[in-house]
C-alpha cells in the first residue's frame, strides 16, 4: 500500500463510530456517506474542493443525473469498478435503474475485503464488501497524489 492510502485508510477508520447525520461532515458528531468522504478529503488535503449544496435524500432521483458520480469525476480518477486498492473510493447504485448515490472507502482486500461507510441508523462503520454491496459497485475512483 502507497503512504497516500495508508492515510486514507487510518483516516477513514478513525471516523468510525461518528453517528449518522444526513448532510454532516463533522468527526464525531455526525456524518453521512458523502460527508464522511468531505472529511477524510480536508484531512488529506486541508480544504473542500467544491462546495457542497444542499441535498434531499431523494436527490438527483427525478432529473435521473448522476451529480454524485460527476463530482467524483471532477476531483479524482476514476478507474474500473473492479479494480480496487485499499484507499479508493468506491460508489454504489442501490437500486437498479436508479442514480448512483452512495460511498465508500476501501480498506483493506485480505483476508476478506471491507470498506468504511456511512450508513443511515448505524453511523460509520466498517463493513464487509459482501456479494449484496459487490454487485452495487458502479464505480472507484483512486484520491489525487497532490490538489491543484
Amino acid at each position: 500500500m502507497t503512504v497516500l492510502a495508508d492515510q486514507i485508510v487510518q483516516t477513514a477508520r478513525d471516523w468510525i463510530g461518528t453517528p449518522y447525520r444526513h448532510q454532516a461532515s463533522v468527526l464525531g458528531a455526525g456524518a453521512d456517506c458523502l460527508g464522511l468522504v468531505r472529511g477524510v478529503w480536508r484531512t488529506l488535503y486541508g480544504r473542500e474542493p467544491e462546495i457542497v449544496p444542499a441535498y434531499s435524500y431523494d436527490w438527483s432521483e427525478v432529473q435521473g443525473k448522476e451529480r454524485l458520480w460527476a463530482a467524483a469525476a471532477r476531483h479524482l480518477t476514476e478507474k474500473e469498478a473492479d479494480v480496487v486498492s485499499p484507499g479508493d473510493l468506491i460508489l454504489f447504485r442501490m437500486r437498479k435503474r436508479a442514480v448512483a448515490k452512495h460511498l465508500g472507502i476501501l480498506v483493506q482486500l485480505t483476508p476478506y475485503p471491507t470498506f468504511v461507510h456511512a450508513y443511515s441508523g448505524h453511523g460509520v462503520v466498517e463493513s464487509m464488501l459482501s456479494a449484496p454491496w459487490r454487485r452495487r459497485v458502479v464505480a472507484s475512483f483512486e484520491f489525487p497524489r497532490e490538489v491543484g
